[in-house]
């Protein structure tokens, strides 16, 4: 008797399977989304003003969108260890655009301060490509120095002297925000890097009694500081920014007006679609919304430390540091947009990431967080699972 043993099937391979995260993506889509939405509302007013399109400025976001995300892709399908052996020479670029702003002709002035450079076709704003070759830099510094960092003077002082320069750049065009912000993320990159603690804040201190020196120094900028702590004692000429953010606020209550149905908008509030979004999202979606928004930034900014923290589990420090330094680009800007819409810090003109509208803005960012992705990539990378040879043909078995 015979008896032939069932064959098997051969077994295919299973496709490659990404390792993104699927709750950063959805933190993205989401604020993404919001963003595109409060920009078409907030941005009709003036569009009729400007006599273009109603729609016109939501079209150049959602533009700025797919223009970063098409550079993001090429960003992402680039090793780190490429990334991190031109951290210096990004740095050096980003420091001749700061100076080729400041040459007449080549920079482009907008209410009083030189921070665009006029290419002819479009303009770039200088310091947002600077915010991430900073962060790029110092990354691969700490991979570099990390011994020196944590253990020498001489290891910390390096790039906050490098820093300094920037920032002076910064401060000359005048753009003190974007100095303030970029100072505070390497400091933070500093000390997540392993700067002793009593040196990380006797530093920390140092460049906050520096920066706030440079503010009362400025005489708008002083204005700036004495308008937010009492912003109703001349409602109508310094103090009319916040005031009008804080009444769009007070309009919204719990659960807002209404999508579209904002009042501030209508030329009560200066740059209503940039700068002061948030305070639409207050009007028009109420408590609700602001506090989805800022739940939703809270979210998108620990999922970016968790992709850094498993980065370094994995050895891989200088995308860890990469990681860390865009999550406190993200949190720090987004922090001081909303404080300044809110009252509890002096105004200063910084977007809020993903919801305000400005390309320039956009496209770093869409940038930024294709590092963060490329981290994730590399920390868990893809693998295929083997096929399984065909069994060979049964043997027949007889019985004797």
């Amino acid at each position: 008797m015979s008896q032939a043993l069932p064959r098997v099937a051969p077994r295919r391979a299973s496709p490659v399977e990404g390792p993104f995260d699927f709750w950063l993506i959805v933190a993205i889509a989401a604020l993404a989304s919001l963003g595109l939405i409060m920009v078409a509302s907030a941005s009709i007013s003036i569009a009729s003003r400007n006599q273009v399109h109603e729609l016109y400025y939501f079209w150049r976001q959602l533009g700025a969108f797919a223009l970063g995300g098409g550079i993001g892709y090429w960003i992402f399908t680039v090793p780190l260890d490429r990334w991190q052996r031109y951290s210096a020479v990004g740095l050096i670029i980003g420091v001749l655009m700061l100076i080729a702003v400041l040459i007449p002709g080549l920079g482009h002035e907008v209410n009083g301060s030189m921070r665009w450079l006029n290419t002819g076709l479009f303009t770039i704003q200088a310091s947002e490509p600077v915010k991430l070759a900073v962060i790029i830099y110092v990354a691969g510094y700490l991979v570099r120095h990390q011994a020196q960092v944590q253990r020498d003077f001489i290891g910390f002082i390096k790039p906050v002297l490098v820093l300094t320069v920037v920032a002076g750049l910064l401060l000359l065009e005048p753009d003190f925000g974007a100095a303030t912000v970029l100072f505070a993320t390497t400091l933070g990159m500093l000390f997540m890097g392993g700067v002793p603690v009593l040196r990380f804040l006797s530093w920390g201190m140092a460049a906050l009694v520096m920066l706030a020196s440079l503010a009362m120094l400025a005489p708008y900028r002083m204005q700036r500081l004495l308008t937010f702590r009492d912003p109703w004692s001349d409602p109508f000429d310094t103090g009319f920014q916040l005031t009008q953010a804080l009444i769009a606020f007070g309009r919204g209550e719990w659960l807002g007006v209404g999508l579209g149905n904002s009042v501030q908008k209508l030329f009560y509030l200066p740059e209503v679609h940039t700068d002061f979004i948030f305070a639409v999202v207050g009007e028009e979606l109420g408590l609700v919304g602001t506090v989805s928004v800022i739940g939703l930034f809270v979210f998108l900014v620990w999922r970016i430390l968790q992709v850094g923290g498993q980065a370094e589990q994995a050895g891989l420090r200088f995308g860890a540091n990469l990681a860390y330094g865009v999550a406190l680009l993200i949190g720090l800007e987004a922090f001081v947009n909303i404080g300044v819409n809110m009252g509890i810090l002096p105004t200063k003109g910084l977007t809020l990431p993903l919801i305000s509208y400005g390309s320039n803005s956009t496209v770093m960012l869409c940038c930024a967080l294709a590092f963060v992705f490329r981290v994730a990539y590399e920390t868990h990378p893809p693998r295929r699972v083997p096929a399984t040879p065909a069994a060979a043909p049964a043997a027949q078995v007889h019985d004797e």
